[in-house]
């Protein structure tokens, strides 16, 4: 034999297996190295056979397969090897990868290196995954550089990584991508679409009844109508077109924009041209539209999440114009507004950081004071003044519309008990609470007004109501209920904004309302508009015929209020008379009023 360690080769030649025994587990496997051989190995490598065979019982111990390779002359060769490295490896396998295998070991061993691992894959299609590892071992007698080489066959954990993952990225009802697989596919376009050219887009789609239809006809109808849709989308695209169910009732798709941002509008001109159709379930045909929002890929948004929910932002604006609506940008920097919005108007309430105006409420036959409407006011102490139209849809929004409204009556019913205390006497005027849709929903509105009352002393008929329309209109069984648990109180109900919302003339007669309030469009300009003077004669009369007391709004000049008083309408509120005051100027206008 010579005296350098045999080149890398895994299998020496046909019939022959690897390793100083030369074994592979069967039937024909050629027989183990004899005595003789293991003493030639020997003395190549100044070991007594002994160690050898302890070396190689070693080996045969480890559940993995390894040889132990070393290095002279600059190649790597075998020294010794386990037959489970026959049983992994196979006899193609040195001739197929000599060359990587040879060269990482090369480099690994004339490295100060202790440890390397790499997965490797078998070229080709459907092969076998390995992770390869090499450790180092302590130089042979001759200083040879050695390693432990060992390979742990990693096929059936890659494939079922990749089953799980094929189902991680995929909607189990129509097979289309999931969110996920889409978030991924629009991550790839953002990489594609470095220079901002606009040339992709995203349209998030989504089904304007299928809740009703899903609650009425059971989900497995509701299942059905999604895999027909999500057909008839498919038939929608182009080639490269990415189609995928976000969740629900919603789907994604991205597109490329080949002629510019007008292919996105002819896209969703296709998308809605494909639901005029009805869909057949069992033995219906219903009709199903579908609400589009469009984000175009231009830049402004670095991530994908940013620019699927830019499109969700429009298809909720197109939900409500009833069209196909584009992204504007601020809009997510104005929901993210009202946001911070929500979580200081929390703290504010907590903290009682908010406070009441009054706006007197004027007799326009007496030219008295009645009373006052309560109008909640927040300033802020790093933005200052929260106009109401900005902070109370926030709290209806929210649900903090509830411990607002339950801090308005108590802190209204807490001003009327000072007024008195100040004065020594119960004074002859009332404060009307805007009592919200959401509130009325919500909360025990009664039981609010109950409590305020008591905790103050005061009677009911020193509290005014204030309901718009719509939150009679949104649960008009709840709201007769609740009105006559608060006349029960005696406590007044006033309908505000009359004739702006349904103007339900069969609730007017049914509720105990008390007053009409006439809304501040039809006032402030009816000296100039003939139809505008009209409603208010109407409604004036209405009320009249009703045994109901009126209210106009929005009072600035002095002719408005000869008119409306020549008219017949009871009180009149406005800047003519004043601003909203604070609770101690409210006091001293009043007292003024009726000196």
């Amino acid at each position: 034999m010579s005296d350098k360690l045999p080149a890398m080769q895994l299998v020496k030649s046909e019939g022959v297996g690897i390793g100083p025994r030369d074994t592979v587990g069967d039937e024909h496997a050629p027989p183990a190295a004899p005595p003789e051989e293991l003493d030639m190995l020997a003395s190549e490598e100044g070991l007594p056979p002994e160690v050898l065979r302890y070396r190689q019982d070693y080996l045969e111990a480890l559940p993995i397969a390894a040889a132990v390779i070393g290095l002279q002359d600059g190649k790597p060769g075998i020294i010794a090897a386990n037959d489970k490295l026959n049983l992994v490896a196979g006899p193609d396998l040195p001739r197929r990868y000599m060359a990587q295998m040879s060269g990482r070991l090369r480099a690994f061993l004339l490295s100060d290196e202790e440890h390397l691992e790499y997965q490797w894959q078998e070229p080709g299609i459907g092969n076998r995954h390995f992770t390869v590892r090499f450790s180092r071992l302590s130089p042979a007698v001759n200083h040879a550089r050695r390693c432990l080489l060992s390979l742990v066959d990693r096929t059936a954990q890659v494939e079922t990584e990749r089953s799980l993952r094929a189902e991680m990225l995929h909607d189990s009802l129509t097979g289309l991508p999931n969110r996920l697989a889409f978030n991924e596919a629009v991550e790839a376009a953002i990489e594609a679409d470095a220079g901002g050219q606009d040339s992709f887009a995203v349209l998030v789609v989504d089904l304007t009844r299928f809740s009703r239809i899903n609650e009425c006809m059971g989900s497995m109808a509701g299942d059905e109508l999604i895999i027909t849709v999500a057909r008839r989308l498919m038939a929608t695209l182009r080639a490269g077109d990415v189609l995928a169910r976000l969740g629900g009732d919603e789907f994604g798709i991205l597109l490329r924009l080949a002629d510019g941002p007008g292919d996105a509008l002819q896209a969703a001109r296709r998308i809605a041209s494909t639901f005029a159709t009805p869909i057949r379930l069992s033995e219906l045909e219903i009709c199903v539209d579908c609400a589009v929002g469009c984000a175009l890929m231009n830049g402004r948004a670095a991530q994908a999440g940013d620019i699927i929910r830019n499109a969700q932002f429009a298809m909720k604006r197109a939900k409500q114009s009833g069209r196909v609506e584009v992204y504007q940008p601020g809009e997510v920097s104005a929901a993210r507004r009202r946001f911070s919005l929500e979580t200081e108007l929390r703290r504010a309430i907590d903290r009682d950081e908010l406070s009441l105006a009054f706006q007197p409420l004027i007799n326009l036959e007496t030219n008295s004071v009645s009373g006052f409407e309560a109008l909640a006011r927040w300033i802020h102490p790093d933005h200052g003044p929260i106009p109401p139209s900005e902070f109370i849809p926030v709290a209806e929004e929210s649900g903090l519309i509830v411990p607002l409204g339950r801090w308005a009556l108590d802190a209204t019913a807490r001003t009327l008990a000072e007024w008195d205390r100040r004065t020594g006497r119960v004074l002859p005027v009332y404060a009307g609470v805007n009592v919200s849709a959401v509130q009325l929903q919500r909360d025990d509105v009664a039981a609010g007004v109950a409590g305020a009352l008591g905790a103050n002393g005061l009677d009911g008929s020193r509290l005014t109501l204030e309901l718009t329309e719509s939150a009679i209109i949104s649960d008009p069984d709840r709201a007769g209920r609740v009105l006559t648990a608060l006349k029960m109180l005696d406590a007044r109900i006033a309908m505000d904004d009359f004739g702006t919302g349904y103007s339900n003339l069969a609730y007017l007669q049914k509720l105990p309302i008390d007053i009409l309030k006439i809304d501040r469009s039809f006032v402030t300009g009816m000296l100039a508009d003939r139809d505008s003077i009209a409603i208010v004669r109407a409604v004036l009369s209405l009320a009249d015929a009703l045994g109901m007391k009126t209210t106009a709004e929005g009072i600035e000049t002095v002719e408005l209020a000869r008119t409306l008083a020549a008219l017949g309408c009871s009180t009149g509120q406005g800047y003519y008379f004043a601003k909203p005051l604070s609770a101690d100027d409210a006091l001293d206008y009043l007292l003024a009023r009726a000196a």
